[in-house]
Order: structure tokens, then sequence, then C-alpha cells
């Protein structure tokens, strides 16, 4: 695959400590787009703290990391919607050099919201919402006072406008790209790069345990995580994927509201929680 002189330039090794910091965090990094990121920010030289719930998946990242990379890691392993763990990661990243904060993390409850038990909703807001504003407030002020850094929140198309049978996931990422914006703006003086990754479907564990097929303009996991770094310090938004650059502008642009949400329903309607997918034949 041809790449293109900005994809080129963002993977060399070394640019992404020089201009951000030698360390990363990738919170939710465990497989799937949280460990591309990991391997995009090692390949530019960056050593990386993996955080997810499953040590051993983390260990072995880690291990593949340092051999093909020859970078340093360090692997947290708790829930982030618990308070206490955001609490240790912030002290176990204290006195490093920080430079990249990816949060990756999400909860996606699936189904009609009445359907759905307050624990699974109240689990995606601590998740979604509450995990990457209160590490964003824990670690952007060293990265103020040195002049340099960069973070990068998960959104999603589906926070675009009302996403059926996923309704509060995707108010959580309407909420993570608003958020980014703000910070953008806030802080692009201040040395701070900021932008929001609105992804379509990515090919992952965990969607194709709720989607079971791929849909327009699915792409692979590497492909965003690069696209999405490559994206710092350009804006304030990437939105990875041709096709789904022409849907956003269809959707946002083109389309009433009410209909947007209606051609949204009809990518939606067949998502199943993967505990549901796991039994159908």
């Amino acid at each position: 695959m041809k790449h293109t002189q900005h994809q080129t330039e963002g993977k060399q090794p070394g640019r992404f400590p020089i201009r951000y910091g030698s360390w990363a965090v990738v919170a939710g990094a465990s497989q799937g787009l949280g460990a591309a990121y990991a391997r995009a920010l090692a390949e530019r030289g960056m050593n990386v703290v993996l955080v997810a719930r499953r040590m051993p998946l983390l260990e072995a990242l880690a291990k593949e990391l340092h051999e093909s990379f020859g970078i340093e890691t360090r692997c947290i392993d708790g829930d982030l919607a618990d308070a206490l763990c955001l609490e240790r990661l912030s002290a176990a990243v204290a006195d490093l050099d920080l430079g990249v904060l990816v949060y990756n993390a999400a909860h996606a409850p699936v189904g009609e919201f009445a359907s759905l038990t307050d624990g699974d909703l109240m689990h995606a807001l601590d998740v979604n919402v509450r995990g990457p504003v209160a590490l964003l407030r824990s670690l952007l002020p060293a990265m103020i006072a040195r002049k340099r850094g960069a973070a990068v929140l998960m959104s999603s198309l589906a926070g675009n406008q009302g996403s059926p049978r996923i309704a509060a996931y995707a108010a959580t990422k309407a909420f993570n790209r608003v958020l980014a914006e703000g910070l953008w703006q806030e802080l692009r003086r201040s040395g701070i790069d900021i932008v929001a990754c609105c992804a379509g479907a990515v090919r992952t564990p965990g969607y194709s345990a709720t989607a079971g097929k791929g849909s327009p303009g699915t792409m692979d996991p590497a492909r965003v995580a690069d696209y999405t770094l490559n994206a710092l310090g350009r804006g304030p938004v990437a939105i990875p994927g041709f096709i789904n650059r022409a849907a956003t502008f269809f959707l946002t642009r083109l389309l009433p509201r009410r209909l947007a949400i209606g051609v949204m329903a009809g990518f939606t309607n067949d998502l199943a929680q993967p505990r549901e997918r796991e039994k159908t034949p």
C-alpha cells in the first residue's frame, strides 16, 4: 500500500518523543484498537503504559512491543470505571515524561434503552465519560507545565446523531467529541494537541461479537490508529476512512436530523449483546 508523505513522516521514530514526551498511556489497550494504538506509538519510539482489565493480555502485548521495538512498558490492570483504578493509574505515571494519552476504553450496552439494566448504563457513563474526564484532569496540568503533550479521545460516527439500540453509548461518544473540541481550542496555545477520533466500524473482537459482520467503511485497527495519531496537531476531529468521512457529511450536512437518525437505525437494528451473538447458529 502506498503511503503519503504525511503518513511516512508521522511514523518517524523519535519524532513523537521529541514533540510530546517519551511515554504514552493507552487506556483500553488489551486488544483490538487499543493494542493497535500501542503498537503505533511504539513504532514511533514511545514507551507505553498499557491499561486494561486483563493482565495476561497486557503482559503479552508488552512483551511483543519490547521485542519488536525495544521500548519500555508498564502494565496496569483495573477497571477504568473504578475511581481507585484511575487514582492508581495517575500515581503510577507521576514520575514519567508523559507525552500522549489515548483513551480508548469504552463500554457499549446494546439493546432498547428501557430494557438495559441500571448497572450497564451507569458503567457506560463511568467508563466512557467519567474516565476520560478524570484522567485528563489528572494528567493535563503536568503537560501544560512542560508546554507539550497530546490526547486522543475516541468518539464515533454513532455520536453524530441519535443511534437507536446504542443510545447511551452514542451519547457518551458525542460527549467525547465535544470535550475534545473544547480542549483543542483551550490548549492549542499551550503546546497541547487534542483530537477526537470519530471512527466508524472497526474490525475488533468487540465489534465482531456485537455486529457479526462488517458494515460499509469497516476499517482495520492499525489504519485507524495511524490515521488518528498522524492527525494530531491538524485539527480537533479526525475521521478515518473516505467512506466514513462521506457518510459524516451526508448524515450531518445533507439529511434532516430525524432522517439521519433513521439511517443510523438501519445500521444498529441488528446489533446484539456479545452473549446474544454467541448463541446465534
